[in-house]
């Protein structure tokens, strides 16, 4: 049996964790899609492990999959939709008929509930097989109120009660913090998204103990509670100030010297959970396959930290591309023990963006949603809620 690259990083840790990160609605076209496109020589190879990963079948049947989650996020949602109109132009005009009155906002938040749960039944076999460990599905609250607190918890809410199989994706604001200790308190099982930076990752661990102190007290059930902590890599790097700071200091950033220092960021946050042996999860995202300095090809975002017991959740793109280079990659189930460079580190740290991220005491919890990567990204996930929201309108209003 030829094994996945996902499953070969998997194999270095019994308790690494790969999701998908896409609604598992698109899975069946996306697998036809991409062995359409393989070599002749591999493609009966690549359906078998495509559907070691993913099965609508196997999962009816025995309550297992490949991947033992699945991440969604408003451009992923968007992806989804565009890629069944007709489905969801029929459910949308199906919510306003029902729901006479209904403004174009509540509209579009009825339908993104309804993908919510279409997506969390689709996969709640393998969470009542695994008694909750796996088969849990992320919806995320509305990333145009990344500061608004009483609406992310008044969505957060609503989000939950779609499954006993999902979980809440909340960002890394000071505002999202307070509501994931909330949502931790009453057993609601959590993901932190648009989070970078060390300072982040530790407020998250903090919210999350407070919750579940909380919890404890009040005797609520955590029996099938779950945390997990997002780190963002490539957009941590790339959409922080790093490199315009380099620049007005006359410091020259390789690629590979930016992941020394998302390595480096993740691998503080990674070993300070275990250090206190927090209940979190560390799940990383947004990783790219690409040519190191010396041209060989890596996918350093996996690649150095084979061995560790984290989530990786890979979008559609990243594991076809993870596919085309299987032959090239490798992993040491050691890598994560591995240090960072400690020359890049050095050169890093002249940056005050990098210090930010890296430091424990980078930044104070209402400086969150100022970050470079922070801001970046919920802009264009508000991008991506806006496009959503007028595709209703487009519907609704014929």
């Amino acid at each position: 049996m030829s094994k996945h690259v996902l499953e070969k990083l998997a194999e270095t840790n019994p308790e690494a964790e790969i999701w998908w990160d896409s609604s598992p609605l698109i899975y069946p076209s996306w697998k036809e899609e991409t062995l359409a496109k393989a070599p002749d020589a591999k493609r009966a190879q690549w359906a078998e492990q495509l559907t070691r990963l993913y099965d609508a079948g196997t999962i009816h049947e025995t309550g297992t999959m490949g991947f033992r989650g699945v991440t969604t996020n408003p451009p992923l949602s968007l992806q989804a939709i565009q890629l069944a109109p007709e489905l969801w132009r029929a459910e949308i005009k199906k919510i306003a008929r029902e729901n006479p009155g209904m403004d174009v906002e509540g509209v579009y938040w009825t339908m993104y509930l309804d993908l919510v749960k279409k997506g969390a039944s689709a996969i709640h076999r393998v969470y009542e097989t695994s008694g909750g460990k796996y088969g849990m599905l992320s919806g995320q609250v509305d990333p145009r109120f990344v500061t608004d607190g009483e609406k992310m918890l008044e969505q957060g809410l609503s989000i939950a009660a779609q499954g006993e199989n999902v979980m809440v994706k909340l960002p890394g604001s000071k505002e999202g913090y307070e509501v994931l200790e909330e949502l931790t308190a009453r057993g609601i099982s959590t993901n932190n998204t648009t989070s970078f930076t060390v300072a982040q990752y530790s407020r998250c661990m903090a919210a999350v103990t407070a919750g579940l102190q909380r919890a404890r007290a009040a005797g609520v059930d955590l029996s099938k509670f779950r945390s997990v902590i997002t780190h963002m890599s490539s957009r941590l790097g790339q959409l922080s100030d790093w490199q315009r700071e380099a620049k007005a200091r006359g410091i020259e950033l390789s690629l590979m010297e930016i992941r020394d220092g998302e390595e480096a960021v993740l691998k503080r946050a990674y070993w300070y959970g275990k250090s206190i042996n927090h209940p979190s999860k560390m799940l990383q995202c947004s990783m790219r396959v690409e040519k190191d300095d010396n041209g060989k090809t890596v996918s350093r975002h996996i690649q150095d930290f084979a061995g560790s017991d984290m989530v990786y959740t890979c979008p559609p793109g990243y594991i076809a591309g993870l596919m085309d280079v299987e032959d090239e990659l490798d992993f040491d189930p050691k890598a994560i023990e591995r240090e960072p460079n400690p020359k890049s580190i050095e050169k890093l740290m002249k940056l005050p963006s990098f210090r930010q991220a890296y430091e424990f005491e980078g930044m104070k919890p209402e400086e969150f949603s100022r970050y470079g990567s922070f801001q970046a990204t919920a802009t264009e996930f508000a991008l991506a809620t806006r496009q959503t929201v007028d595709f209703v309108r487009m519907v609704v209003e014929g």
